[in-house]
């Protein structure tokens, strides 16, 4: 059976609107209390992969209706919402897709961006355009990047792209990214039982000493595509264990506050690793992202179904203060709590991870 899009998103209001919204400046806190801190913007929804965990081929075909470019926000636009979101607490932007170097010039957006003081800007990526465009977005203000790479055997990674990728052309992006200073490079494996979770041991034999960050991630029911189930995920805790039955582990702190990656260092000194356990160990109660959309689309939850139009505001000449009473809004009413309650809800369909952004 093929699968209807989800995108573009009705826009709803929020659950629950505040009686009385943070003045203009004030950091917001959501119902739960919790602070946005991190915004991640996706700039296209396209891709040059076909991942069997994001866009899977089956799915995502050459008739597949992806945004046509009028549709999609220009970079004044992003850069207009995100020097708002700046204003109200956020410290952190990313820029996402889909595959985020497919974007047009995408450099001149970081340009922009990067002119927003007290802000850490990275970009995550499938690494293959690195190689040519390492330099150039570091030069425009890039900070750092995140580098997706789920098996180090070629059979296996070809398979999981479905693009026929080899290893060798993600790894030679990781190198060009370190060599222009985008580091350190957080490098992700998205583990899926059966398919690539025997290549655990492997993925941390390689990048150990390397300098780089490896962060393993639970396979997550984003989207309803994918074909997610429960037995297709293995749980960070037997990650950690695999790995520290050859190589010693001890835990170390988090870098801040709301960090969703539990982090872990050899003992031995030679270097940090990460996991992320969205689906096992739930971290719905320190959540601080919000996400842009590629046309314009807040969503407060990676498994939201539905979203808030920004662009509408935007191109029917809404001032600064009617945008930033929109995002205020959204966020003061927020109250999700999706992978805490997952049991109950496996069975909704909600935005591909390949539109909203990982």
């Amino acid at each position: 059976m093929k699968f209807i899009p989800i995108h573009p998103a009705p826009v709803i209001p929020p659950k629950q609107t505040p009686a009385v919204l943070a003045p203009a400046g004030a950091p917001l806190r959501d119902l739960r209390g919790r602070t946005v801190h991190d915004l991640r913007i996706s700039v296209t929804d396209r891709c040059n992969f076909r991942c069997v965990y994001c866009m899977p081929r089956a799915v995502f075909d050459a008739d597949y209706p992806f945004l046509p470019r009028k549709e999609l926000l220009s970079f004044e636009e992003i850069t207009r919402i995100a020097n708002l979101f700046a204003a109200r607490g956020v410290r952190k932007i990313r820029i996402t897709g889909g595959e985020p170097l497919l974007r047009k010039h995408v450099e001149n957006l970081i340009a922009q961006l990067a002119q927003i003081p007290e802000i850490e800007l990275t970009l995550t990526t499938n690494g293959v355009l690195l190689p040519r465009m390492a330099q150039t977005l570091r030069d425009a203000g890039l900070h750092r990047v995140t580098v997706s790479l789920d098996a180090i055997d070629d059979a296996t990674f070809r398979a999981m792209n479905d693009a026929d990728y080899p290893v060798s052309a993600v790894l030679k992006g990781i190198d060009a990214a370190a060599a222009a200073g985008l580091g350190p490079i957080k490098v992700n494996m998205v583990v899926k039982r059966g398919v690539n979770d025997q290549g655990v041991l492997d993925m941390a034999r390689h990048f150990r000493g390397s300098g780089h960050i490896l962060r393993f991630i639970e396979f997550m029911d984003v989207g309803s595509s994918n074909g997610w189930e429960m037995g297709a995920v293995v749980p960070s805790r037997e990650i950690i264990e695999r790995i520290d039955r050859v190589f010693p582990l001890e835990q170390i702190d988090p870098n801040y506050s709301g960090e969703v990656a539990e982090r872990w260092r050899y003992r031995d000194g030679s270097g940090e690793i990460g996991v992320i356990s969205s689906v096992t160990q739930a971290f719905c109660s320190t959540c601080t992202r919000i996400r842009l959309s590629t046309e314009g689309k807040l969503y407060t939850c990676l498994f939201a179904q539905s979203g808030h139009d920004l662009r509408e505001l935007l191109r029917t000449g809404a001032s600064d203060a009617e945008v930033d009473h929109a995002i205020a809004a959204v966020w003061q009413g927020r109250d999700d709590r999706y992978s805490e309650i997952r049991t109950a809800n496996t069975g909704l369909r909600k935005i591909e991870m390949s539109y909203i952004g990982g």
